[in-house]
């Protein structure tokens, strides 16, 4: 099992490249990693790595505010989803401008 993600900038159409990103636990309600986006808007590393397989619910909070410079609609975006498969690739990618976002699962 690992967890990927990549944001990509629809406003300037680019990677978003460094965007703060954390990763929690919902329960325990607990911050497993904070990592910055790359100049692919990638992580450097899987967010959760084979060894870290943990099934249940988790949240990615996306600071968009932060990387957008502005504050006047979106600030943190949170996706939570649910790891049911400890096997299983999850890949949750984040397509953002300052006032509007879409999710999915990717490959």
């Amino acid at each position: 099992m690992s967890l990927t993600t990549h944001v990509l900038d629809t406003r300037n159409g680019r990677p978003a490249a460094g965007m703060k990103i954390e990763l929690w636990s919902v329960e325990p309600h607990k911050l497993l990693q904070s990592v910055i986006t790359n100049a692919d808007g990638r992580t450097d590393q899987p967010l959760l790595s084979p060894n870290e397989s943990v099934i249940g619910e988790h949240e990615l909070v996306f600071h968009v505010g932060d990387y957008f410079g502005e504050r006047q609609f979106l600030d943190r975006i949170p996706v939570r989803f649910r790891i049911a498969d400890a096997a299983a690739k999850y890949h949750v990618p984040l397509l953002v401008s300052p006032w509007a976002y879409s999710t999915y699962r990717g490959s």
